[in-house]
């Protein structure tokens, strides 16, 4: 079996793309069983200050710092937890010395194996207003939408002031499913847990809509590659 390397930004988000990692293999290989997985991270903080300056190569050396430390650790391919630091992808996948699995690939791959035509987009403000899920979702020929400015503004005040830090408020939630709501009411027909702690607040039971978990879609590719090798 392959090595999973996983180039972690938040916690909570790399916390369960690791613990999924786990439980998938199991599934698969049998009880207690998974692929070999290293992780290494800087700190969010060291990312966000690259973020907020809009420095996205900053944002590409931490994240190919981490690729080479796993790789000497003898990671065979690498993944990342984390939708909004995916808009440096295009500096780091040919830079780095082992392949990676996108994370807005694989929420596409799945979203058009489901047959859906419309996605909402929540993550964070970043991830919302940026190419990321776009250019990924227009390569499948799936449509998508994202919530209003002022919607966008406290769903991403929610994602760092709570959820990256651990903190999973039901008046949150209550928020969260407001906002999928409106865009089914606008012809959404499934909606994007683009940040990776959201699907540690919106459980599938909880959404209006359809989820599509970018963390575990992730962590389930990671786990299909590394057994298939």
């Amino acid at each position: 079996m392959l090595h999973i390397g996983i180039v972690a930004c938040s916690t909570e988000g790399a916390a369960l793309c690791y613990r999924t990692i786990s439980l998938e293999g199991a599934a698969v290989l049998g009880k207690h069983d998974h692929p070999e997985v290293s992780l290494h991270s800087h700190s969010l903080a060291e990312y966000m200050k690259r973020i907020d300056a809009g420095d996205w190569a900053g944002v590409a050396e931490l994240m190919l710092s981490s690729a080479d430390k796993l790789a000497k650790g003898g990671a065979d391919f690498l993944i990342c937890p984390d939708n909004t630091i995916h808009q440096a992808f295009d500096l780091v996948e040919h830079r780095a010395s082992r392949p990676w699995l996108h994370i807005a690939r694989e929420v596409a791959a799945e979203a058009k194996r489901r047959k859906f035509s419309r996605l909402a987009v929540l993550g964070t403000r970043y991830l919302m207003e940026g190419p990321v899920y776009p250019q990924a979702l227009k390569a499948a020929g799936i449509e998508h939408r994202i919530p209003k400015a002022e919607q966008r503004q406290r769903i991403n005040e929610i994602i760092f002031d709570e959820l990256v830090n651990g903190q999973f408020l039901p008046r949150s939630l209550a928020y969260y499913v407001e906002v999928i709501r409106s865009l089914k009411d606008e012809g959404c027909d499934a909606v994007v847990l683009g940040c990776t702690e959201i699907p540690l607040l919106v459980m599938p039971e909880s959404s209006p809509l359809p989820t599509l978990d970018s963390t575990r879609l992730l962590a389930r590719a990671a786990v299909r590659k590394a057994v298939e090798g």
